[in-house]
């Protein structure tokens, strides 16, 4: 076993490595989807793509087994200013390899495809499909939404995102709310028209005090914070108009649909959704795999921040190798003995595992 994870280890550096020197801004991951097409093929196994979206099924696939999804993403945001290093350089120093990409959600997606190598020809209980897809940063409708349906039914999966290979077994859904006021407008110098700024004001105060009733033991309440408002076209006629934005981080004791529907209950403004898919997500405690996990040492924990697993509409877990605090932040960086980990704790997770 050793030498099989260390085989395993330095290929997925050796891929990462690769992954960081290849720009993959979301929605332009082309060029990283080859790579990773390629990767497949030179150890094995035989890659489908959709747009940037590439997934693998493990070999004598059997529809009466169930079906584990192992899956992460290879697209970045832009890097910001700070960068000391070049963002693309991939600069290894030591144990540790700084570039862009490399903590979210490089180290996952390598750690995850170097797992499914290492049991695709194997007899499992379970069949596996590794997908590496693309637009997780922006949830993009071409991302893993648009592939799932290629999968078929799906017991179980594994959303690599930077844990610290702890089990991150809920997740805040998100909810992006435009509210609009209206009023009448009239000369601010007399006592006409229908501020509908104050009434905007209205609304915000009710959405900053609200507290829903239902509150999580691993992600807290619903957190409801108003982070844009514009109104107004002169100094001197009222508008009759004002437009705000909520950002709604929901948990998992609450449908999108269900905080819509109290949120619109309870404002005079026009409430659209941006969306109402990226729902919060949560698997059970008692979950064997979850269980297996808390034998094998790792924490329990809710997350802040949002993942496909919002998108997956079957019980998921999120774990993966790094740390959170580090992604999207200048001179992102994974350790090598961090990935090692990764992998060695995804195939202990999964071998000799049943439902």
């Amino acid at each position: 076993m050793p030498d099989v994870i260390n085989s395993l280890h330095e290929a997925a550096v050796a891929l990462l490595m690769q992954l960081i020197k290849t720009p993959s801004f979301s929605r332009e991951e082309a060029d990283t989807a080859t790579l990773i097409e390629a990767f497949l093929t030179a150890h094995g196994a035989t890659p489908h793509r959709r747009q940037n979206n590439v997934w693998a099924f493990s070999e004598h696939f059997d529809a009466q087994k169930p079906t584990i999804l192992l899956n992460s993403h290879h697209d970045t945001v832009k890097p910001g200013a700070g960068w000391h290093e070049n963002p693309f350089g991939a600069v290894l120093e030591g144990d540790k390899l700084t570039g862009l990409g490399s903590n979210d959600a490089g180290a996952s997606a390598v750690s995850l495809l170097a797992t499914f190598l290492h049991f695709r020809n194997k007899p499992n209980a379970f069949n596996l499909i590794c997908a590496i897809t693309a637009e997780e940063e922006i949830s993009g409708a071409n991302g893993i939404r648009s592939v799932l349906p290629e999968f078929g039914k799906i017991e179980l999966g594994i959303v690599g995102e930077p844990t610290g290979m702890n089990l991150a077994i809920a997740e805040k859904g998100l909810l992006v709310l435009d509210g609009t006021a209206h009023g009448k407008t009239g000369h601010a110098a007399r006592d006409e028209g229908e501020n509908a700024l104050y009434k905007a004001l209205d609304d915000i105060q009710w959405l900053r005090n609200y507290q829903f009733p239902k509150v999580s033991g691993l992600l807290g309440p619903v957190k409801t914070t108003v982070t844009q408002i514009s109104a107004g076209s002169q100094h001197n006629v009222v508008p009759d108009r004002c437009q705000f934005v909520v950002d709604v981080r929901t948990n998992e004791l609450y449908s999108n649909q269900e905080v819509l529907a109290i949120i619109r209950a309870n404002v005079q403004a026009e409430i659209t959704p941006r969306s109402t898919h990226l729902n919060s997500s949560r698997i059970s405690e008692n979950h064997p795999l979850i269980q297996k996990g808390k034998t094998m040492g790792k924490q329990i924990y809710g997350s802040p921040t949002l993942s496909d697993q919002s998108m997956m509409p079957f019980e998921t877990l999120k774990m993966g190798p790094g740390d959170s605090a580090r992604s999207h932040t200048p001179n992102e960086y994974i350790l090598l003995s961090e990935i090692e980990s990764g992998i060695r704790d995804y195939i202990s997770l999964l071998s000799d595992f049943s439902f």
